[in-house]
């Protein structure tokens, strides 16, 4: 079952929404305003793309294009893969090892490569706002971008397949990889709140759901078992994803998501678990078939979150 929204006006108030995303569908639509087809592509926000963890930035080379097909000027962080072997110097600090970890200095490094983007965007803005695209980790660091740099020349964080959620206490043979960088975004940033003048989107992939290592996933409905407090929206949608097999890759895809929410035998973008990819008070949004990374991705076959039938779902929000 597929839902089409053609261009909506603002989004509705905080829900969580699941699409179908066709993979081969394409679609190209221009942010217009009552200026010249010419002129749309000032009359948009610029965006700026946060890398995720691992990720350089020539691998949103090909979604910086695509939204700026769209009217969308587009910066991407400078980062490269060997920059984030900074992230060591972490080992040094007592916090690491306690699972206490802070942001800063350890990732100081990032924050200043968001902020010299944030800066190239604005010269693009000619006096407007700019939306931020945080993938995956760059998502929770978009939040503390915003924490340490002021939100006034923000309005719109876009978050893909970003895992948002501290991971819960006391769970067996889980460990916390961020070693407490996102109890500190969860206890120190700003929660998300949906205001005209701030927007927080928050997509989660549905591409395979992980099973449990030994024995097999519950009968139960696996939307079910894990809580969540988000509401559901009129435009939701039921789950039209077929139930993962006990294969091999989904025990292992489910060790991965056990480590992230705690929970193995729950739909994911095969990296980060749906639930944890949306967050209070952020219009959450989920899209069945959509896999976490660039890297591994293919646009018919394997669509990520920056392929073009994906963005098709989720561009307006930056065209508004």
């Amino acid at each position: 079952m597929a839902v089409a929204l053609a261009s909506p006006p603002l989004p509705p108030p905080p829900s969580q929404l699941q699409l179908s995303v066709a993979s081969k569908r394409s679609c190209r639509y221009r942010c217009t305003s009552p200026l010249s087809q010419t002129d749309s592509s000032s009359s948009c926000r610029p965006a700026v793309i946060l890398p995720g963890l691992g990720n350089n930035t020539t691998d949103y080379q090909k979604l910086a294009l695509i939204l700026k097909d769209y009217g969308v000027p587009t910066v991407t962080a400078k980062v490269s893969r060997i920059d984030w072997l900074r992230n060591a110097a972490g080992l040094l600090d007592s916090n690491y090892w306690r699972g206490t970890l802070r942001p800063r200095p350890v990732l100081d490094w990032y924050l200043q490569r968001v902020e010299e983007a944030v800066y190239e965007a604005k010269e693009l803005a000619q006096g407007s706002t700019v939306s931020l695209i945080g993938h995956s980790a760059g998502g929770w660091l978009a939040r503390v971008y915003l924490q340490e740099y002021g939100t006034s020349d923000i309005s719109l964080l876009l978050t893909l397949g970003t895992p948002h959620l501290a991971l819960p206490k006391g769970i067996s043979g889980v460990i916390d990889q961020t070693r407490g960088l996102l109890d500190y975004v969860d206890k120190h940033c700003a929660k998300a709140v949906y205001t005209p003048e701030l927007r927080y989107v928050c997509i989660a992939g549905r591409y395979i759901q992980g099973v449990r290592l030994l024995g097999s996933s519950s009968d139960e409905n696996p939307e079910l078992m894990v809580e969540t407090e988000q509401p559901v929206g009129e435009m939701s949608v039921v789950k039209t994803s077929a139930p993962a097999s006990a294969t091999l890759q989904a025990r292992f895809v489910g060790q991965g998501y056990k480590q992230v929410c705690g929970q193995a035998d729950v739909w994911g973008d095969g990296v980060v678990p749906e639930v944890s990819a949306h967050l209070k008070g952020a219009l959450n949004i989920s899209l069945d078939g959509v896999y976490h990374s660039p890297v591994g991705s293919e646009d018919e076959t394997r669509p990520w979150y920056g392929s073009p039938a994906v963005v098709q779902q989720w561009i307006h929000h930056l065209l508004n």
